[in-house]
């Protein structure tokens, strides 16, 4: 079990001996990382999960944010023609309809346990507090001239004195926010008195998502992004999580080229990994959005003829710019986010990625339901050329509709040796999520790493706070499972 917060692990963990399965353990700890880790836990944004249950069944499920039903394709762009970014990340107006409470109640028809029980400890940790650390109190801290900005109700995270470690963090309006959902299921956050909470903070501070909205918003499941890689099957998340398709295009890109000769942290290694993340983002900005709204040319975009025909102009001698680096020409075809990674005793295995988009989302907590909201209105492209909060730039493909869904980074991923689980990984970082996924597991599975050095090496190389870092669990010992013991591998 591997997540973000060592209590919100612990839940997970415990749900796992007391009978429950993988699922049943993902959304514990999502549940859990919403109290104890509320700077990216959340039920106030959405996310993505990857499962591959013992069956052999493959599961991909998108509780990504959609934009309202009164959003416009030019709602961020003023009467000078500039773009608002300001208003497409901070306050009300920035945040999409939430889907992670959608995405817990699809993925409960896999779990065992029943709800109630799985939402139990998370509701514990509001209600009875916890106690925070150092890096938290800093971080809680640091946000309190915007908590005063962007608030219209002043929350349970400002504090009048500073915080310090040790204090106990009690979130009442969250505990009965959560104690709604476990009564009356999904409706009691997307109906009822969560609802008229939500939409009454929408009216106070300027923001758009009405009941309709939220009582209309659904889960989806999709079929899973699988690629193979010199006998890996990859599972990654579609549209509109861009990280699978652009893991596809990463990895059969230097498939052939041989990267463990050119040995770790190369020149030649080094400068390979960088052309073919490049040449991968600019495909992302051109052709890349909500499926539902935007024919993506998936399979053109995987061609291996089309993947070698984009490094044609590659030359090791000399490294290309960003700037350099533009859309293939297509064959047409007739800041914050967390992660958790777990397997159970059976060899169900599960990756969820969730995010709230920048760290604590809005900074606009719900008044009265005590938990905050995200700010992903701010991942689409809000006018061509203008680059979101991580330097994503986008066009049509990712321009706003009312009920589209904004193109992802997150990418949740499972890949599978001899059609078993073997590694389960993902992890936040904005834009950084593909390109880190993919480094981890080029070190991995060409440079012949364990996780402490894979994930290790990336820190160093990316001078990433540790936060940042990729979660990843490699399952090599079948017999332990057999065993009924939990693998463990947590990196931080």
């Amino acid at each position: 079990m591997v997540s973000a917060h060592p209590l919100a692990s612990k839940v997970g963990i415990e749900i796992l001996k007391t009978g429950g399965n993988a699922i049943d353990a993902a959304i514990a700890t999502q549940l859990a990382l919403a109290v104890v880790y509320p700077g990216a836990g959340n039920i106030g944004g959405g996310g993505f999960m990857i499962a591959r249950l013992n069956s052999s069944k493959l599961i991909a499920l998108d509780f990504r944010e959609m934009a309202p039903g009164n959003a416009s394709r030019d709602m961020y762009i003023d009467s000078h023609g500039k773009a608002r970014t300001d208003k497409s990340q901070d306050g009300d107006l920035s945040g999409g309809v939430p889907g992670t409470v959608a995405g817990l109640f699809a993925s409960l028809k896999y779990a065992k346990l029943p709800f109630a029980k799985l939402i139990q400890p998370a509701i514990d940790l509001a209600e009875k507090g916890f106690t925070i650390s150092e890096s938290e109190a800093n971080s809680l801290n640091n946000l309190q001239n915007d908590l005063k900005k962007f608030n219209t109700m002043i929350p349970v995270f400002v504090k009048t004195t500073l915080w310090k470690a040790g204090d106990t963090l009690i979130q009442t309006d969250l505990a009965n926010t959560l104690k709604r959902i476990r009564d009356d299921g999904s409706a009691g956050f997307y109906e009822g008195e969560t609802a008229k909470l939500i939409v009454e903070e929408m009216k106070r501070g300027g923001g758009i998502i009405s009941y309709d909205d939220l009582k209309n918003y659904k889960a989806k499941f999709r079929e899973p992004h699988v690629f193979d890689y010199k006998g890996y099957k990859v599972i990654g998340m579609p549209m509109p999580g861009s990280g699978g398709l652009l893991l596809h295009q990463m990895m059969k890109i230097i498939e052939n080229r041989n990267i463990a000769a050119m040995g770790f942290q190369s020149t030649q290694a080094v400068q390979l990994i960088t052309e073919v993340e490049r040449r991968a983002f600019a495909d992302r900005a051109e052709y890349m959005g909500d499926e539902d709204f935007y024919k993506v040319p998936v399979k053109a975009l995987t061609n291996e003829k089309y993947l070698q025909e984009r490094m044609k102009d590659y030359n090791p001698a000399r490294a290309s710019t960003s700037k350099e680096i533009q859309p293939g020409k297509l064959v047409h075809e007739s800041e914050e986010t967390t992660h958790l990674c777990v397997i159970d005793k059976d060899g169900n295995a599960v990756s969820v990625t969730t995010t709230l988009n920048n760290t604590y989302g809005s900074r606009t907590v719900v008044g009265g339901a005590g938990f905050f909201f995200n700010d992903e209105m701010d991942d689409f492209s809000i006018k061509p050329g203008v680059p979101n909060m991580y330097g994503a730039i986008g066009g049509e493909a990712n321009a706003i509709a009312p009920g589209k869904r904004m193109l992802s980074s997150m990418t949740p991923t499972i890949v599978l040796k001899d059609d078993l689980p073997y590694i389960i990984v993902g992890t936040p970082g904005g834009t950084t999520i593909p390109t880190s996924v993919f480094q981890t597991l080029v070190n991995i599975i060409e440079f012949g790493m364990n996780t402490e050095d894979a994930v290790g090496c990336l820190i160093h190389s990316m001078q990433k706070r540790i936060f940042l870092c990729p979660f990843v669990i490699v399952c090599k010992k079948w017999d332990m499972l057999s065993k009924n013991e939990v693998l463990l591998d947590e990196r931080r």
